[in-house]
């Protein structure tokens, strides 16, 4: 009898037994913790989409119009739902999160990075509280879930008698529209109208009127005004002269630049007339390869040719004797006379009234113009004209490049494209930004740009993007819609 009792006192079979009792309530206890986790992080994430595909699909209509919430939030209520799982509904299986699940508000712009301090950690305050006078304004959109019950598996009353097994979970969303254009001259202008709207009533009909821009150059800390123009900063952020001539020369620069911030460069920069004269098939020392950069087909420009007798060929100002038998693409008479203020409120701003019959009679031999072309035409109307009418009579100008033969066979060559800036409400000065760009602009380059150190360009805006457009340059746009939240 001893001796079974020795035995049993001995024998550990069955210890596991106890091992296992004494842990089996928390390996239940965590097994439930951790499917308790998995379904709140799932349920997170379905409601996660959900809030993001809202976000996207409003944003996707912040365009800058003026019913641009209108139609985002039409977006919200019918274009998107999602399924979400494991909440305390009633209803079993999966529950719908559609646009009553949610809440909206709309904002300017957001916070960029500032002192080191990434912009996504700043709070959001730029909201736009009158939705119909500022619905145009609008950029970016915040959406957030409604809160969702959450019931756990877990016992939380185990842990403490005022522990609650229910609580709730959401989600938010921030999302923004931009437009961005590529190939475009690392160039901007100060809008010389009152708004965007102003300068796009401009371009409707056949007249445009020229503006004269002219360099700023007073120096990093003297402020833009309407009508000057300055350099934005290159993709490799280069400022030398040899680099910006040969974006501005080049037929397609190397170049994207968003609407929603554009970063200017220093001010001072030398000017780079020489890369916009290669469209007059001008390439006097200028280094610049005829084969690269190509001139435009048209290139009337009020100039003699002259060949020298090493045989290079190059344009000279018409003397005396025969100055009344070429004449360039005029500016428009208040220009030349010094009243355009009167008439448009600003000296350097033309009203698109400019002599086409004695540029038509000089170059083609009679004032009577083609049935065909209007009297008010523009001038980038009367250059295509020309391009398209090859058996027009011609005085002793041509119309095609004498110099460089290998001319670039498109007729937008003589476009330059730019960002418009409201340079006086954003202060801008020299080096700076990023300033929001109120529209993008191809602008018809009418003579060749002055000389060093003015550089002055004259030109027509023929078409702004944005909905004051007229549409030709939808095809530069890119529209982008992006969480940034």
């Amino acid at each position: 009898m001893l001796g079974t009792i020795r035995r049993f006192w001995r024998d550990q079979r069955g210890m596991a037994l106890i091992l296992v009792s004494v842990m089996l309530p928390a390996i239940i206890g965590f097994s439930l913790l951790v499917i308790d986790l998995s379904r709140a992080n799932n349920m997170h994430f379905d409601l996660q989409k959900g809030a993001d595909a809202f976000a996207i699909a409003a944003a996707a209509e912040l365009d800058g119009k003026s019913d641009s919430i209108t139609r985002a939030d039409r977006a919200l209520a019918t274009l998107v739902a999602n399924q979400y799982y494991f909440s305390n509904s009633t209803n079993p299986g999966p529950q719908t999160l559609a646009a009553a699940g949610v809440t909206r508000r709309y904002l300017r712009t957001i916070p960029a990075t500032k002192n080191g301090v990434a912009g996504d950690a700043l709070p959001l305050t730029d909201f736009i509280t009158d939705e119909v006078t500022d619905a145009a304004k609008a950029r970016y959109v915040q959406v957030v879930v409604t809160p969702v019950g959450y019931s756990a598996l877990f016992p939380a009353s185990f842990l403490s008698s005022s522990a609650t097994n229910s609580f709730t979970i959401t989600a938010s969303a921030v999302a923004g529209f931009s437009s961005s254009v590529c190939d475009f001259t690392p160039m901007f202008i100060c809008n010389p109208y009152s708004s965007i709207q102003a300068l796009g009533n401009t371009l409707r009909g056949n007249s445009r009127p020229m503006v004269y821009l002219k360099a700023q150059s007073g120096g990093g800390s003297v402020q833009y005004g309407p009508g000057d123009y300055g350099f934005l900063k290159t993709p490799d952020g280069s400022q030398s002269t040899p680099d910006l001539t040969n974006m501005f020369a080049s037929t397609k620069p190397l170049s994207c630049y968003k609407d929603d911030g554009v970063e200017t460069a220093p001010g001072n920069v030398p000017p780079v007339n020489d890369g916009i004269n290669v469209r007059f098939d001008i390439y006097s020392k200028n280094g610049l390869s005829p084969t690269t950069y190509p001139p435009a087909p048209n290139v009337r420009k009020g100039m003699v040719t002259q060949v020298d007798s090493k045989g290079n060929c190059s344009y000279a100002a018409p003397t005396a004797a025969q100055a009344s038998q070429y004449m360039g693409l005029p500016r428009d008479n208040c220009l030349n006379s010094g009243t355009c203020a009167s008439t448009t409120g600003f000296a350097r701003l033309g009203d698109g009234v400019w002599n086409l019959p004695a540029y038509w009679s000089v170059n083609h031999g009679t004032s009577t113009l083609p049935s065909d072309l209007p009297s008010d035409s523009s001038r980038w109307t009367v250059y295509n004209y020309e391009l398209n009418h090859p058996g027009l009579a011609s005085g002793p100008e041509a119309t095609a490049p004498q110099c460089n033969t290998n001319w670039l066979n498109d007729p937008k060559r003589r476009m330059i494209y730019v960002a418009i800036i409201d340079c006086a409400a954003n202060n801008v000065k020299g080096s700076g930004g990023p300033y929001p760009v109120q529209a993008f602009a191809s602008v018809f380059v009418t003579e060749p740009a002055g000389s060093p150190p003015d550089a002055d360009i004259y030109g027509e805006i023929v078409d702004i993007t944005t909905k004051a457009g007229n549409g030709t340059l939808d095809n530069f746009l890119r529209d982008e819609v992006q969480l940034y939240r």
